[in-house]
């Protein structure tokens, strides 16, 4: 920004002006997690622009995961991390480290660091008021957790009284156990309980792929009916199922739209919300 004059600097306030209007007052989810967390500048990037959206009277929430920082914490205390079809076996000792460095480091960094960018956020995870209820998703894989409740009131509470929620995504059950659960599935069914305008799913590629060996194919827009189509004909495959699946969850749950994009691009939270160009795939509910 240095290069630019003041009117020029002007001129991009009023050109967003627009996109402020459209979100002032509504509630965005931010899924932020793995491979997007890993460079501390961008990390410092994103923190910047969700405090950016506070500022001008969006209201967002956070959900992060964390898992280079489970499997780092897990080999500095000699345990070697196990992985079944992408999902990491968590066995009481792992759900215990799973715990201190998602609630614990991740969680308490990233409030801080809002902190320090102006921004006043609350760090939750998914035990606190029983947020996120769950329950064992498949015996083989420990305790990871298949969601069965949310409960969405505290973080409504910390959205009225003008904070951001952070959310970690670990859950309990009834009988006191926890739960590591996926991130992107927590994202898509906290969006849905808050009934929000735009869930933004951070990862670390630009979108859905035509052609999965050419970053520049990028489908725009799809709806979950062509999502489908597309897991048929092989173009959505391996791990770009289960963040699909996800986006269609938050669809069917009530979210207006789910984008898919590289969290690794700077400011490219803000290049979505406020600017026509957008960033990654879109996925919305059937066209009409």
């Amino acid at each position: 920004m240095n290069n630019f004059s003041n009117e020029e600097r002007a001129e991009v306030l009023v050109q967003a002006l627009p996109y402020i209007k459209k979100y002032t007052g509504k509630i965005v989810v931010v899924k932020y997690g793995g491979n997007a967390m890993i460079n501390e500048d961008l990390k410092r990037q994103v923190m910047e622009d969700i405090v950016l959206l506070w500022l001008i009277g969006v209201k967002v929430v956070l959900v992060h995961g964390g898992g280079p920082e489970i499997s780092e914490l897990m080999e500095k205390l000699g345990k070697e991390p196990v992985f079944v079809d992408g999902l990491r076996v968590t066995d009481q000792e792992t759900m215990d480290i799973v715990q201190m460095a998602l609630a614990g480091k991740v969680n308490k960094t990233l409030v801080n660091m809002l902190g320090m960018k102006g921004g006043k956020a609350v760090g939750l995870s998914g035990m606190d008021a029983r947020l996120i209820e769950a329950k064992v998703k498949n015996e083989k894989l420990g305790f990871v957790g298949e969601i069965t409740k949310i409960n969405i009131d505290p973080v409504v509470g910390l959205l009225d009284r003008g904070y951001i929620p952070v959310i970690s995504t670990i859950a309990c059950d009834k009988n006191g156990n926890s739960y590591n659960i996926n991130g992107d599935t927590a994202a898509a069914y906290i969006a849905g309980a808050l009934g929000a305008k735009r869930l933004i799913m951070m990862t670390d590629i630009g979108g859905v792929l035509k052609d999965k060996d050419d970053p520049t194919s990028i489908i725009t827009n799809i709806t979950p009916s062509e999502a489908k189509k597309l897991y048929e004909d092989g173009t959505v495959s391996g791990g770009m199922i289960p963040k699909v699946d996800c986006c269609i969850t938050a669809i069917d749950k009530g979210v207006d739209k789910v984008i898919i994009m590289d969290g690794t691009v700077p400011h490219s939270i803000l290049m979505e919300l406020l600017t026509d160009e957008g960033a990654g795939t879109m996925v919305t509910g059937e066209k009409k």
